[in-house]
């Protein structure tokens, strides 16, 4: 029986961790890891498995699909109606890293501002289907600022 390689994600296990099925674990990891800046915390390569973290804590989980866990008929693009947003230090990094493996976006770069209580906090994001259809939103906190007179309601 192989081994696992790697160990346990360096801050430990996520509260939620999303498990993906995947056609081709080899093409998902190449997106994964060489476009959006993840690394293998650990894998069980005998059962195309890969556990994958960002240094600033995103984790996700990568399976290939072999029919359990499947709950219905899956059908490409996979995630219709789910999206994964993922804090990073700053997205232009992962913008260029995904031109230079000639993946495009699928929207963005944009900046949005959003209201909470009496702030609003601005994001940069980018948006990329992953090979499988997931669809990816890698955001950047631009801060937080006071709402001006006009904003408040």
């Amino acid at each position: 029986m192989a081994t696992d390689n790697g160990q346990p994600p360096r801050g430990g296990f996520a509260g939620l961790v999303p498990e993906l099925l995947v056609v081709d674990i080899e093409a998902s990891l190449r997106f994964w890891i060489d476009g959006l800046g993840f690394t293998i915390a650990y894998q069980r390569t005998e059962s195309k498995f890969a556990y994958l973290e960002r240094p600033e804590g995103a984790q996700i989980m990568l399976c290939q699909r072999w029919g359990k866990w499947e709950t219905g008929p899956m059908e490409m693009p996979f995630g219709r109606g789910a999206m994964f947003q993922i804090h990073v230090e700053a997205t232009e990094p992962v913008q260029k890293a995904l031109e230079a493996l000639g993946i495009p976006l699928h929207e963005g770069p944009r900046e949005v501002w959003r209201q909470w209580g009496d702030r609003e906090g601005g994001n940069r994001e980018i948006f990329v289907l992953d090979p499988n259809g997931y669809l990816i939103m890698m955001t950047e906190e631009l801060g937080e600022r006071p709402l001006s007179p006009k904003d408040e309601v």
